[in-house]
């Protein structure tokens, strides 16, 4: 089946390593939920808000993800810390765990997530 986007926000609401941007992935409990999606090294980075050590959101207030540096996500439950070029944590708990990455696309100054499928 072909590529399916979903319009996720517009891209000026994505600021580098700002807040992030909640939205919600079509699908069942392992695949779909909530998500987020941060602009990081001048490229966007999408995840679902679920930490690799126990199934929780990271944020600590919608959108805060990024840790007082601006380098790493961090999970507000149990601390740990992943890097948001690629969702491995680098710290904490699940070290060596990751993130599970959601592709997405910015076009015509809007972000999509892109699903495979009637996603």
């Amino acid at each position: 089946m072909a590529a399916q986007k979903h319009l996720i926000c517009r891209s000026v609401e994505v600021v580098e390593a700002g807040d992030g941007v909640r939205f919600n992935v079509p699908g069942d409990d392992l695949h779909g939920g909530a998500a987020f999606v941060v602009r990081y090294g001048g490229r966007l980075h999408a995840y679902l808000n679920r930490c690799a050590h126990v199934p929780v959101e990271l944020d600590w207030m919608p959108g805060k993800f990024f840790d007082l540096t601006g380098h790493l996500l961090v999970c507000a439950v149990h601390g740990a810390h992943y890097d948001p070029r690629n969702g491995r944590c680098v710290m904490g708990p699940c070290k060596g765990g990751a993130l599970r990455a959601l592709s997405v696309v910015e076009e015509h100054g809007a972000v999509y997530l892109v699903t495979e499928g009637g996603g």
